[in-house]
């Protein structure tokens, strides 16, 4: 008996470094195809953005100074302490708060479309801006700053996908969604929040964009944003914002940037 299961045990640690390196899940699926028929999630339609939290920020232009919430550094501080609203519209610079690093967390309401088969429209009616998101790959080597930046978009593996741990968890650990992901650069510098807390042209934007039905057949829009910032942030500033589905444009009204 004990020859048995000392040859058992060998036989298993001699099996054990091949069945580590196999996928027991079989093999990875192939590259998936980025483009509007291959989304994993249908984000078209009209959304307007439901403010449950961080009211005092969001709805209202917040007191000079007041960056609470941001982890902002020495640096920022001193632009923060400087802002000028007066300067900033004598400038034509208005539009800095509706940078894509601060507009999704703007009151307003949001039209998403397909402006072709590789490129996500995004419009908002407040500021009136325009998000192109690219399912081609890198930035061009032309590409120019501007207000919106460079955005590349892909569609994440859904759970059990090859991004995850073959537990059901997708690429991003903890979500058990299929997400739109985007990566934004190529910036003008831009704020925060309408109050002059800054972010750079250096500035990484992250957002991953969910959505989800709720039982009563009511149609939400999640946006995690990650903002990455060299110059002004000690640490990445991450936000969840979230819309809500609206059934036709009627309330559509825009309105342009404001810098008050």
């Amino acid at each position: 008996m004990k020859r048995l299961l000392l040859a058992t045990a060998t036989l298993l640690l001699n099996l054990l470094p091949s069945a580590l390196a196999q996928n027991p899940f079989g093999p990875p699926p192939p590259p998936r195809k980025q483009d509007k028929s291959s989304a994993l999630i249908d984000l078209t339609g009209n959304w307007v953005s439901v403010v449950s939290e961080d009211w005092r920020w969001r709805m209202l232009t917040p007191l000079k100074g007041d960056a609470a919430g941001i982890p902002i550094n020495k640096a920022a501080r001193v632009v923060v302490n400087a802002w000028d609203p007066a300067k900033d519209e004598a400038a034509g610079l208005q539009c800095k708060a509706y940078g894509a690093a601060g507009v999704m967390r703007l009151p307003g309401r949001f039209r998403i479309s397909w402006q072709d088969e590789t490129t996500l429209k995004i419009e908002t009616d407040y500021g009136i801006q325009t998000r192109l998101f690219h399912f081609n790959g890198k930035p061009p080597q032309d590409a120019q700053r501007s207000w919106q930046g460079y955005s590349v978009a892909n569609w994440e593996d859904g759970p059990g996908g090859t991004g995850g741990l073959g537990l059901g968890l997708g690429p991003r650990f903890g979500s058990v969604s299929q997400s739109l992901e985007v990566t934004t650069t190529h910036l003008l510098p831009g704020y925060l929040r309408k109050n002059g807390v800054p972010y750079s042209e250096n500035t990484l934007l992250k957002e991953y964009y969910d959505r989800w039905t709720e039982p009563n057949g009511d149609e939400w829009l999640t946006v995690t944003t990650i903002v990455t910032d060299p110059n002004y942030l000690a640490l990445p500033f991450v936000t969840t914002t979230d819309f809500k589905k609206e059934g036709a444009s009627a309330r559509w009204d825009p309105a342009p940037c404001n810098a008050r």
